[in-house]
């Protein structure tokens, strides 16, 4: 075969997959947007809606299309040589050095310490919330279970109670853990940033990066968040960015002892501030070990495997020294709970007399009465866990039964505690009309905001606090819809779709590697109990990185 058919066949292959993966950004972006706007408005997917199905049918060709077009042609368009040219500033690589390196990770460490410091001052003593109270008591009672990650639960409540020991003040406490927190996070944003500078976003790019990681509201708040959430994917971005570096030089990254470390370190960190995470891990490390196949006799296996190991010894050793509870089956069976709980509800005469009553062995009928499609808490509260480990496989059994009745029930359950992941527009509001410390839930309940018993808020920049309780619990969604689509996960992730189909398209898997870790992650909370920001604030954090490994600029590509 002639050189000219070799080439012809190639470019016809590699045609064939770019519309393969376009096809398959417009697929799943109509699905969320119509899907999601029924589930919004409606409470339930509605396939029997003709016009929506239509419209849904439309998205799905116009954005695959225009997928596929602006991939062909974004280098060399005007306005993808103008993004280019902002963040790869050439003649600034030129006067990048190691003398310098130490000086400006420091500069961009104190920038975002010196953005986030007037917030922490204006929200004091911080966001004391999201089961604060309970990791606190877990230290004061010593009294300890899995539920919450006990590293995360000995920090916190350790310096918390060491801090009041001495001042005999909760707040002093609560600002110095998270102040100390705050300090973590952004020396990590600001290696992230440094990163980036070497990959030659240029000085312009440097300060937009430190300007987003230390002002952008949804990454501020969970950096000053006494929540586990803000530790935890501040080492899945350490993690990723250790990825990126791997995939550009592996043999230069094994040859430094410290980045090996830091590595291990990140992976073990990450799932001990968020059990989910080591789930995501271990699936992560078939697909590493076969990306690096080549490499495979080199330390890159024992790196990959030695975080696995170090995690389950470490969480054995917390579980026993501190004799701690288990975890209750019903946070892995949130969705068939809550699936079985709707087929109760609304479709009550589908169930036998014998389903009904073994039903209600598992979950109490006065549970199963609280049923509301967007948060499973109040129902899975009441699931009788010593029933579930003696007979699990009746609860399967019945599962399957009721599946086979109401397959659409099962599904409608399942998307109603997780579209406001991945519907661009969700109104993240779940928990309207729950009372609790300070305030009831009407607006928002996209960040917790207050500061939970025994602190109490006492800010000393009122005008910030009233714009931090107006973005968390405020009527923002609803007053400025388009600038609140930023600060929507379902809006993040279509722009990681749309980058990573797109590097998928050019086959350069080094470009998506270092974000699988994240996307395990991201699947494990579509099984999750209800959808917050909290639960992926990484989407944020992780987004400058998808300016790494561009297939266009031939930067870490292979």
């Amino acid at each position: 075969m002639e050189k000219s058919d070799l080439g012809k066949n190639k470019f016809n292959r590699n045609s064939k997959i770019a519309w393969l993966m376009s096809g398959l950004f417009g697929v799943l972006s109509g699905l969320f947007m119509v899907l999601g706007y029924q589930l919004e408005k409606e409470s339930r997917i509605n396939l029997a809606d003709k016009n929506a199905m239509y419209i849904m049918a439309l998205i799905m060709v116009v954005l695959t299309v225009d997928a596929k077009h602006v991939w062909d042609n974004y280098t060399s368009t005007f306005y993808g040589e103008k993004l280019m040219g902002l963040f790869r500033l050439d003649k600034y690589r030129a006067n990048y050095g190691k003398s310098d390196k130490k000086s400006r990770f420091v500069q961009n460490w104190l920038l975002m310490m010196a953005l986030n410091i007037p917030v922490l001052l204006g929200t004091f003593p911080g966001f004391f919330v999201y089961d604060a109270q309970d990791e606190l008591n877990e230290v004061l009672t010593r009294t300890f279970t899995t539920h919450h990650p006990l590293l995360h639960v000995l920090l916190l409540g350790g310096t918390i109670a060491l801090v009041h020991k001495i001042t005999g003040s909760w707040n002093a406490g609560i600002f110095l853990y998270i102040l100390l927190q705050m300090m973590v996070i952004t020396a990590i944003f600001a290696y992230v940033t440094d990163y980036l500078y070497q990959k030659k976003i240029g000085k312009t790019g440097n300060l937009i990066t430190c300007l987003y990681y230390g002002l952008f509201p949804t990454i501020v708040m969970f950096t000053l968040c006494s929540s586990k959430d803000g530790l935890f994917g501040a080492f899945l971005l350490l993690l990723t960015v250790f990825l990126f570096q791997m995939v550009e030089d592996l043999e230069g990254f094994l040859s430094s002892r410290l980045k090996v470390v830091l590595f291990i370190s990140s992976a073990v960190l990450m799932p001990l501030f968020r059990h989910n995470g080591f789930y995501a891990y271990l699936v992560f490390v078939p697909f590493a070990l076969f990306y690096f196949r080549k490499k495979i006799k080199s330390f890159v296996t024992p790196m990959l495997l030695i975080p696995v190991a170090l995690y389950l010894i470490i969480s054995g050793l917390f579980s026993g020294i501190l004799s701690s509870e288990g975890t209750h089956h019903q946070e892995m069976l949130t969705v068939p709970i809550m699936q079985m709980a709707r087929v109760y509800t609304y479709d009550p005469e589908v169930l036998t007399q014998e389903e009904k009553e073994l039903l209600t062995s598992y979950i109490p009928e006065e549970n199963l009465k609280l049923y509301t499609p967007r948060v499973s808490d109040m129902v899975k509260i009441g699931f009788d866990n010593e029933l579930y480990e003696k007979d699990s496989k009746s609860f399967w059994k019945l599962w399957k039964s009721l599946l086979v009745k109401k397959p659409m029930t099962y599904l409608n359950a399942w998307f109603l505690t997780s579209y406001g992941y991945w519907y661009p527009a969700s109104v993240m509001n779940v928990y309207q009309g729950n009372t609790v410390f300070t305030f009831t839930y009407k607006d928002s309940s996209y960040f917790g905001y207050e500061v939970e018993v025994p602190g109490h808020r006492a800010s000393l920049i009122p005008a910030l606090d009233s714009l931090y309780r107006y973005l968390s619990i405020g009527s923002f969604q609803q007053d400025a819809p388009v600038l609140a689509l930023l600060f929507k996960p379902g809006c993040i992730l279509l722009i990681y779709m749309f980058v990573l189909f797109y590097r998928l398209s050019r086959k350069s898997f080094s470009g998506v590697l270092p974000f699988m870790p994240m996307i395990l992650t991201f699947l494990t909370v579509l099984l999750g109990p209800t959808y917050l920001v909290r639960y992926v604030v990484y989407l944020w954090t992780c987004l400058p990185l998808l300016m790494a490994g561009n297939p266009a600029s031939n930067a870490g590509i292979r």
